[in-house]
């Protein structure tokens, strides 16, 4: 295969795309480079289907550039090193899952063992079960193994634990972490904020079909001012809604957690109020907290990776 155009397995560059009146993509550049879990994120709309449709070729840019292995996304020998699982799935309902898996392994020039592939996504009691007669988390568990059964270079995963029950989930996360560890990259398009906080190398935050923000986990979080300050005090909860440095205050029980822009001069204010306080916890922003603020203003500067 031919090398790859400065170390990326797949990029977009100026990517755009329209549907009508609606811009999907705009002037989106993203790249996915070697041994790195990438994850995708944004909310609704954000363009991040689109975005991964054009890496696979399934869809055209209306303008930008778009490469898989440094090649069209539409070459054989391209779309040969790539294992994709989609929100959409339709698959023959009639066969059994493990004449489902050997049909796509055929596909593939260097494919797991049949053993292998249905070891890690979990399926083993599924193989002789007809695909129709599944549960919708069981249907997810075997779009994976159809994903992964190829020994792809490079996942497409767009938000591939949706249904999943938490044994399910924290199989997949484990096979994640391990084809990342064997040499392959993934692309990872999440709802599930803990789920990018816990396997991605690298995070993109999409909002209006733009790239918003881009880094490690540590340097998303560090974008954002937000911290929390956690804490058991006497101080009314309307007082410490006033406070300027304080975004939101909430109570549960005896113990009040504060969203604040200037953490420690909110710690300096409940200490002057109520010298009994206790229990006090000070932390910087969450990637979900970072998110949430991140995709408010879709215009923010692109942090370059």
């Amino acid at each position: 295969m031919d090398a790859e155009g400065d170390g990326a397995l797949a990029q977009l560059k100026g990517a755009k795309k329209r549907y009508g009146a609606t811009t999907a993509l705009d002037g989106l550049d993203l790249e996915v480079r070697p041994r790195e879990l990438l994850a995708v994120l944004g909310p609704n709309g954000a363009g991040k289907t689109t975005a991964i449709a054009l890496l696979l070729g399934l869809q055209q840019p209306d303008a930008g550039e778009v490469k898989l292995f440094g090649r069209s996304p539409h070459d054989l020998t391209a779309r040969r090193g790539v294992g994709v699982m989609m929100q959409e799935v339709m698959l023959p309902d009639a066969l059994r899952v493990g004449d489902l898996i050997s049909q796509v392994r055929a596909y593939y020039p260097d494919p797991l063992s049949f053993d292998e592939a249905v070891a890690l996504a979990g399926v083993e009691k599924l193989v002789k079960r007809p695909y129709i007669k599944l549960s919708g988390g069981q249907k997810r568990q075997v779009q994976f193994a159809l994903a992964i059964c190829g020994r792809p270079r490079l996942l497409f995963l767009d938000e591939p634990t949706t249904g999943l029950d938490v044994t399910a989930r924290e199989t997949m996360w484990a096979t994640l972490r391990r084809l990342v560890k064997d040499g392959a990259s993934i692309v990872l398009t999440t709802h599930y904020i803990e789920e990018a906080e816990a396997l991605a190398d690298r995070v993109v935050v999409m909002a209006k079909g733009r790239r918003i923000a881009g880094g490690t986990v540590s340097e998303i979080r560090s974008l954002v001012v937000r911290k929390r300050v956690d804490c058991v005090t006497a101080v009314a909860l309307p007082t410490i809604e006033a406070w300027s440095e304080v975004i939101a205050a909430v109570r549960e029980g005896d113990r009040t957690s504060i969203t604040a822009t200037e953490a420690e001069s909110v710690v300096r204010r409940l200490l002057a109020a109520d010298p009994k306080l206790s229990e006090l916890e000070v932390r910087r922003a969450g990637l979900a907290e970072a998110f949430a603020e991140l995709t408010q203003e879709p215009a923010a500067q692109e942090q370059r990776t």
